[in-house]
């Protein structure tokens, strides 16, 4: 395999600090502000949502004044399409949610500490991405070829089915310590019998991480064909996570009519794939290879998302008489 030179940016040391800084501040007003367990409605979820949009948008401005407009394309790309590629989580957070009967006024801390380990583990392996990247171009090809399989999986309806009751962190929790049957309001542990058992809501906690390590084999791969840059990759994943809990809030129950949205996905990760092999064709063949620039790939992004929304909310009797037919 060749190696290549990894695109990396000067980034003040000030500009990680303020990173941080930004995201455990708000990990603290969240957690203080929902401190009282309750059911959060459409206003209170659509409210924190322009609130998280709104700090990404910000400090993507702060990414085109101090780095340069280049670098805050390639940010504003990578959280759009992590935006994009996290709503298939939403459908998952609904299933988990569902199958363990978690009381809808306890998800929000559910989500808040998946949140948490979200951070860390898309932190492992981004970094563990950026690091074979900058190494080895040819394991672009893999990664456009983990790709077209995920697209190949969404046009056939042959998506990896996930059973929150056996996913691996749910056994292997079960095999640590004992898990109960019944909700103490939202504690993690509680006492049976003089001895310390884990209630559902941490193997609810465990159901999410473990959603989490799946989509981050698709997500992974996409965000490293817009940058190799760390801080790019890991800012922009940081702020998509950071808001995924208050989207799934303002989305609850809403999730069915986006029935177009796995397509443009799939169109999405399919031309993602093309721009990872251009890129690997250009450094590792010929600079007469094209490249697809990032304010073309954020074109892209905008216009299929659009679409696939507008389609969805345009033919929704599309896809009642599509479920109807199923079930005959």
């Amino acid at each position: 395999m060749a190696l290549c030179e990894a695109h990396v940016l000067a980034v003040p040391i000030w500009l990680w600090g303020a990173f941080a800084a930004t995201v455990i501040v708000s990990l603290v007003i969240d957690l203080l502000a929902h401190r009282s367990a309750h059911v959060i409605g459409f206003r209170e979820a659509a409210a924190w949502s322009g609130l998280w949009v709104g700090l990404a948008l910000i400090f993507g401005g702060v990414v085109f004044l101090v780095l340069g407009g280049t670098a805050g394309t390639e940010y504003t790309t990578a959280w759009l399409l992590e935006k994009s590629l996290s709503v298939d989580n939403l459908f998952v957070f609904a299933l988990i949610f569902a199958y363990f009967k978690v009381p809808r006024a306890y998800q929000h801390r559910v989500l808040f500490f998946g949140v948490i380990g979200a951070l860390v583990f898309r932190g492992i392996f981004l970094a563990a991405g950026v690091a074979v990247v900058s190494r080895f171009t040819a394991v672009l090809f893999v990664f456009a070829a983990i790709l077209f399989y995920s697209v190949y999986k969404i046009l056939k309806g042959e998506e990896e089915s996930f059973d929150p009751g056996k996913s691996f962190a749910v056994r292997l929790l079960r095999k640590v310590i004992p898990v109960s049957d019944t909700y103490v309001g939202t504690k993690f542990f509680i006492k049976e019998a003089g001895k310390h058992v884990a209630t559902p809501l941490l193997a609810v906690v465990a159901a999410i991480e473990a959603a989490d390590l799946i989509f981050a084999v698709d997500s992974v791969p996409a965000v490293l064909a817009v940058s190799d840059d760390a801080f790019i990759v890991y800012t922009s994943n940081a702020f998509a996570i950071l808001g995924l809990r208050a989207l799934y809030f303002m989305l609850s129950g809403l999730l069915d009519r986006f029935h177009y949205l796995s397509k443009g996905l799939a169109i999405i990760l399919g031309f993602i794939g093309v721009k990872l092999i251009l890129q690997a064709c250009h450094k590792l063949i010929s600079d007469s290879v094209p490249e697809i620039p990032s304010p073309v790939s954020l074109g892209v992004i905008v216009v299929v998302l659009a679409a696939s929304v507008v389609l969805s909310l345009r033919r929704p009797a599309e896809a009642a008489t599509n479920e109807k037919t199923k079930q005959r």
